[in-house]
């Protein structure tokens, strides 16, 4: 009797496949781990587990600690870059005034912010001082923010420290309310959970930043 013929596989090999989505769920596990723990109290252990894979895992992929907090970062300050170009782009396209620009920038950063919790608290463990620093990896995200603004207002080379200090308002007045959503905002009667909180936020922040800067966009 013949033997039975062996057919090959209709499905692809999925080594490579399953290498990164480990990978990503790696990744996932670790920026939530390190937002909400801190990266002292978290392990590879722990980031294995939470991801659902070996606990040596994490390790094969990238090595140590360390160079797993560099990763978590670098793909969040990734997604921060593309937010700003393709706010940047949507600006530079509309050709609306500065005014209505630099409301949408607000609107869009708010909105990002909001997404992402995590990335704010990666920022604030990393202002506390908990984790390695890499400068490098904001320093580009920083650039790319100034240098949108500074495109979006039309501001020239000789007023790049003034747009400087209108992103880092603009970055605070957003930022301030995420951080302190459970400690200052209820001691002041502020819910960031309300309904409107948001909506009022971003307009209030909008109309501050517009009334500060009105002389300086009405020269252009």
């Amino acid at each position: 009797m013949a033997s039975p013929r062996v057919l090959p596989s209709a499905r692809p090999p999925v080594t490579e496949r399953n290498a990164a989505r480990s990978r990503e769920s790696i990744l996932d596990a670790a920026e939530r781990l390190f937002a909400s723990r801190g990266y002292d109290a978290t392990s590879l252990t722990d980031v294995g587990t939470a991801a659902g894979v070996s606990r040596g895992t994490p390790g094969y992929f990238f090595g140590s600690k360390a160079e797993l907090w560099r990763a978590v970062l670098e793909r969040c300050f990734a997604e921060a870059r593309a937010a700003v170009l393709a706010g940047r782009d949507r600006a530079m396209a509309s050709h609306e005034k500065p005014h209505v620009i630099l409301a949408a920038v607000v609107n869009d950063y708010f909105d990002f912010l909001a997404e992402r919790p995590n990335l704010v608290g990666l920022m604030e463990r990393q202002a506390l001082g908990d984790g390695p620093e890499y400068p490098d990896v904001a320093r580009a995200a920083g650039q790319e923010a100034l240098a949108a603004i500074v495109a979006e207002l039309g501001f020239d080379d000789r007023r790049s420290r003034e747009a400087a200090h209108l992103l880092l308002s603009m970055v605070s007045l957003c930022w301030f309310p995420m951080v302190h959503a459970r400690t200052y905002l209820p001691a002041i009667g502020l819910d960031a959970d309300a309904k409107d909180f948001v909506k009022e936020r971003k307009e209030h922040v909008v109309r501050l930043i517009l009334h500060g800067i009105a002389d300086r966009i009405s020269e252009r």
